[in-house]
């Protein structure tokens, strides 16, 4: 069917598409203790992995990634202890593998360290055989560097190929947190089976890339102050907190690690914890709970 154009597709083609990673039944229980809002904080620690991915090996652009393990992810860390707070730290494995003090520094601090590709690689652009190894070695490096195997990833640009699901799989990995289909957990059915793999769903609003990037060759500069990015992110979490469900954000210690960022993120943290019945918790920590309380 690779010569057929979309609109040519049969019905079992395009249903063939569409069923092969589905929601499943919604995961959202009641939260441990009472709580009435769970809240997952995460960083995906990428570093100088996004120049390295697309072949830029220049000082420049490598200085921009090593500033996020240099200043960004002590400053969060900092921000974290002061407030008591566990997040989940996406790191590709090439990442690990050049700050292996962050690393192993994210797991003695008892945050969770998830799965983020090899080297941020394109993961739509490789070959089955190609995902599922650099998934392999990536698993074995984050295990080696932090002593504990990862139980969740976070596929690199969030990209999901008819591969993923199946290596996600092998690795028996517990959750997902890459797909879109919902505000709230829930479980993956691959081609109309259940799969017993949670979905911490992610969304382009609760990232901060989509709003602070700069290329200095493009168009591409930061369109939103960080005080209007923190109101996008306080009415996210209000209306989580109404709906009794998951408050999830993504962030970058390159990206939300400097000053006037960090202001906004330590506003939203003091926000959050000054409501009643918080469950500030890891993408795992949901996971387990969802997977183990859901109906």
């Amino acid at each position: 069917m690779a010569d057929v154009a979309p609109w040519q597709w049969d019905e079992a083609t395009w249903r063939g598409h569409v069923g092969h990673v589905r929601a499943g039944r919604p995961l959202l229980p009641a939260w441990p203790g009472g709580a009435r809002v769970a809240v997952a904080l995460s960083f995906d620690s990428d570093h100088e992995t996004i120049p390295l991915r697309d072949g830029e090996t220049g000082p420049g652009k490598l200085s921009q990634g090593e500033y996020g393990s240099r200043v960004g992810a002590r400053r969060i860390l900092a921000l974290l202890a002061r407030r008591g707070i566990p997040a989940t730290f996406f790191m590709p494995a090439v990442s690990a593998l050049l700050h292996p003090d962050e690393v192993r520094r994210y797991a003695a601090e008892g945050h969770e360290v998830g799965m983020h590709g090899w080297i941020h690689e394109r993961t739509m652009t490789l070959r089955p055989a190609d995902e599922r190894e650099l998934a392999l070695r990536s698993a074995g490096v984050l295990e080696k560097s932090t002593g504990a195997r990862p139980v969740g990833i976070r596929t690199p640009s969030w990209d999901f190929t008819p591969a993923t699901l199946g290596i996600i799989r092998e690795l028996g990995l517990r959750y997902d947190s890459s797909l879109m289909a919902d505000d709230e957990p829930y479980e993956i059915v691959a081609d109309g089976e259940p799969t017993g793999i949670a979905e911490i769903p992610v969304e382009w609003i609760r990232d901060d890339a989509v709003y602070f990037p700069m290329d200095r060759y493009s168009a591409l500069r930061p369109y939103a102050s960080p005080r209007s990015v923190l109101s996008i992110w306080i009415d996210e979490f209000e209306g989580a907190y109404a709906d009794r469900g998951l408050f999830q954000l993504t962030m970058h210690p390159h990206v939300i690690g400097h000053r006037s960022r960090m202001a906004v993120l330590a506003e939203l943290i003091d926000h959050i914890a000054a409501r009643q019945g918080v469950w500030f918790a890891t993408h795992a920590q949901v996971a387990q709970h969802v997977l183990a309380h859901a109906g």
